[in-house]
């Protein structure tokens, strides 16, 4: 059985390592032997590749790590792309995040007015990608973890299909820690979860035939003994008879979210901006553990997720066991063995969604719980969503189908379309006044006319 070649688009990323570790761990027949590293910036390319040195030097026979700054070289011959960019870096998401808070607005990086933005500089890069797959490795499939992820993988599957498959943890992590609250085996639920990325609920946890929910939702303790429980407390979650994926905290608690966005010091792009800068300059200094050092960066990024939106519910720290890895890398590499070998799978993907939820078209793609095999992913039929969901559901999905035309088309009017309609903006005359700054701010946005 050969092995394959992955390449990784974004391959001087800080979560990098995290993919590898998963391909060192696994040692089964038709792993992946050959990793391609791809990125615009020689220099965190080479940083990274320290890291992944390190990292094998305990493995025997560990994958091949070429790297190179030539997009079509990445792409020849992979049998799958791994895309994980971030147009802009994290200096734009900082920028994002406080220019949408200046105008008393959310800017999280893929929620509200700061999610349309870093699509907006997305989506090209991203269908051009597409193009270059199709035209030069068109068996390959696309691993999309680029955000937005879900109008990201709408945008590429216009010129890729099923091909191209959306991964996000947040389901997976949300999965983990209800299952150990019930005090059942993750890996032997079967989870009913239903939405967009970022924007998904969990309805339903089945195991022994039994669908678990219930008896969680009707003790108050156990439901607020975890993560979602404590951001959105045992009241709400009761009420919605449902575990919301837990950026819709952004939605149900949007002034206590802006509050505390504009209460702090500094916004979570910009906090790891400095953190991230710290350790490139670090790795490639070349004194020292890279390794060392970018572990003590990632338990520290771990630590401090979602704290704002924590300290606003009161709900402390992380669980430890929140801060291993297990989350989107084990997904891809699933995802990959699945598909390469055609070992049957259920995992949470976006994917196009057929028929699976009524009121979207069968292009839209959505976040649900799909079987993969050596065709790719299929999701499984659905429930329809409640009305208080479905609402969201389609607003969210209009603004991203605007994204997307004003990204094809150049169209600024889309572009504001796509800002002034997303739920958590308020106001048409802020949205015209946030694609402004945003025009001003970024260069890859010169294309909105």
């Amino acid at each position: 059985m050969r092995g394959m070649r992955l390449t990784i688009l974004g391959g001087g990323g800080f979560r990098v390592p995290l993919v590898h570790q998963a391909l060192l761990d696994d040692r089964r027949p038709g792993r992946v032997t050959d990793v391609v590293l791809h990125d615009v910036d020689a220099a965190r390319l080479a940083a990274i590749a320290r890291v992944l040195a390190e990292q094998a030097e305990a493995v025997g026979d560990p994958p091949r790590v070429t790297l190179t700054t030539d997009l079509d070289e990445a792409i020849r011959g992979a049998d799958f792309v791994f895309s994980a960019i971030r147009v802009g870096g994290l200096a734009g998401r900082a920028a994002d995040e406080r220019i949408a808070l200046d105008e008393g607005v959310l800017g999280q990086e893929t929620v509200g007015a700061g999610g349309v933005a870093y699509g907006l500089r997305t989506l090209p890069v991203a269908i051009r990608v597409a193009r270059r797959v199709a035209a030069l490795a068109p068996e390959a499939w696309v691993i999309n973890f680029t955000n937005p992820a879900g109008m990201v993988t709408e945008a590429m599957a216009a010129h890729l299909g099923d091909r191209v498959i959306g991964i996000c943890d947040t389901p997976v992590g949300l999965g983990r820690r209800v299952a150990r609250a019930l005090g059942l085996d993750p890996a032997a639920v079967r989870l009913d979860y239903a939405g967009l990325n970022h924007l998904g609920w969990l309805r339903g946890v089945r195991a022994g035939g039994v669908d678990h929910l219930p008896r969680l939702l009707a003790d108050p303790e156990t439901l607020g003994s975890f993560e979602e429980g404590k951001l959105f407390g045992t009241d709400w979650l009761r009420t919605l008879g449902a575990v919301p994926n837990e950026y819709l905290h952004h939605y149900y608690y949007t002034r206590e979210a802006v509050a505390a966005g504009r209460a702090s010091a500094q916004t979570r792009g910009a906090f790891l901006l400095e953190q991230q800068e710290r350790f490139y300059a670090a790795a490639g200094a070349g004194a020292g553990s890279a390794l060392a050092a970018w572990d003590g960066a990632r338990l520290e990024r771990e630590r401090t997720y979602g704290a704002e939106s924590r300290a606003t519910a009161g709900a402390g720290l992380r669980d430890s066991r929140d801060l291993d890895g297990g989350g989107y890398e084990q997904v891809a590499l699933a995802l990959m063995r699945a598909i390469a070998h055609d070992e049957r799978a259920t995992l949470i993907l976006n994917v196009r969604n057929g028929a699976t939820l009524g009121l979207l078209d069968a292009d839209a793609v959505v976040e649900v719980p799909c079987a993969v095999d050596g065709r790719g992913a299929h999701p499984f039929a659905a429930d329809p969503l409640p009305e208080h969901a479905a609402g969201l559901v389609c607003g969210v999905k209009a603004v991203e189908r605007a994204a997307i035309e004003a990204a094809v088309t150049g169209s600024r009017a889309a572009a504001l379309k796509a800002i002034a309609l997303h739920p958590l903006v308020d106001s048409v005359t802020v949205a015209q006044r946030l694609l402004e700054a945003y025009t001003r701010h970024h260069p890859a946005l010169a294309y909105l006319t």
